[in-house]
């Protein structure tokens, strides 16, 4: 194939990026296909690498991924990667702390074929996991109206509101943010999402967590020394906790207590632990796609903890189904080899 036989490169910003965002029951299904992937074998991902560029606190990561698909010709599998750098600096500057592109190549030439924008992709693949995690492990949402706390008023709290009204509709949200005018935007727009039946804020985040069903830890990611702030006493004794912001809230007596611990992929998880992510948390009993498999559900008895880290697989998965989408409406810039 020569130059002038190859495909151009699409390019798709954040804007083209959210407009080709598959409806949320779609990015559930491409959300639970990831963690089956790594957990039956079909999904190949190392763990994040990285780098620590100046100013201090800053980092680099690449994130490849593989997935092979079911068809013998390779033809449908997916090749890819994200590339995600994060400045806390910025913030001084105003601008955003994290910036990452999408990478996805042709299966088996490796020719690029698009550079996505990240940043939607990062949030809704993440709230999707999270709603899986809930869907297998939440309360009953037929039994009466579930509670839900979500810890962190970001781009992240943000996303997981489409998908909680999803998976728990009917539900109550109560925000907590440690700026008190960020929490009352997020809980106005939960209150304003269809399956939500009412939202409020709480003045402390044991206030928000005390009594509820679900407790999603969506914070900034702390220094060392302001980690793990939330402990057992916060939770109610059946609560599931969905920690995305690593263990910035949730403790390791959280997990060294839960009836059920489980992350989304387990080398990620050991690596991160051993670079001091996780002090005195113990081992996964299971990764969410293993309990996929295996059918596995919520305890009678105890609190379960769901860890997900953020896998590159995920941006994968759903970077091709955006291209896709984006492709057959005709969005995106299209790049010259």
């Amino acid at each position: 194939m020569g130059r002038s036989d190859r495909p151009p490169l699409r390019y798709l910003d954040a804007d083209d990026v959210a407009a080709a965002m598959p409806p949320v029951d779609e990015r559930l299904r491409l959300a639970e296909r990831t963690m089956v992937a790594l957990a039956d074998g079909s999904g190949e991902l190392p763990p994040k690498i990285g780098v620590h560029p100046r100013p201090d606190g800053s980092f680099a990561h690449a994130m490849p991924a593989h997935l092979r698909a079911a068809d013998a010709t390779g033809s449908r599998d997916l090749l890819g990667m994200k590339w995600i750098a994060g400045v806390p600096a910025n913030r001084a500057a105003g601008l955003p702390a994290i910036h990452g592109l999408v990478v996805l190549n042709d299966p088996l030439t490796g020719v690029p074929r698009a550079i996505l924008d990240a940043g939607p992709i990062t949030a809704e693949r993440t709230a999707a996991v999270s709603g899986v995690a809930i869907a297998r492990f939440g309360p009953d949402p037929d039994a009466r109206e579930p509670r839900v706390a979500i810890l962190g008023a970001g781009v992240q709290g943000r996303s997981h509101l489409e998908v909680v009204a999803h998976v728990l509709p009917g539900c109550r949200v109560v925000v907590f943010d440690r700026h008190p005018d960020r929490a009352s935007e997020l809980a106005d727009a939960a209150a304003r999402t269809d399956g939500i039946a009412g939202a409020g804020t709480a003045a402390t985040p044991r206030d928000a967590t005390s009594g509820a069903d679900v407790v999603i830890t969506a914070a900034s990611f702390a220094s060392p020394e302001q980690r793990q702030a939330m402990p057992v006493a916060w939770l109610a004794p059946a609560a599931l906790v969905v920690a995305v912001d690593y263990a910035t809230y949730a403790s390791a007596g959280v997990a060294r207590d839960a009836a059920l611990f489980v992350v989304d992929e387990r080398g990620q998880f050991l690596a991160n632990r051993d670079a001091g992510q996780f002090d005195g948390y113990p081992d996964p009993a299971a990764t969410l796609g293993e309990a996929i498999l295996a059918d596995l559900g919520r305890p009678a008895i105890g609190r379960v903890l769901v860890a997900h880290l953020g896998v590159g697989l995920a941006d994968l998965v759903f970077g091709a189904a955006i291209l896709g989408r984006a492709a057959e409406r005709g969005l995106g810039t299209l790049l010259p080899r």
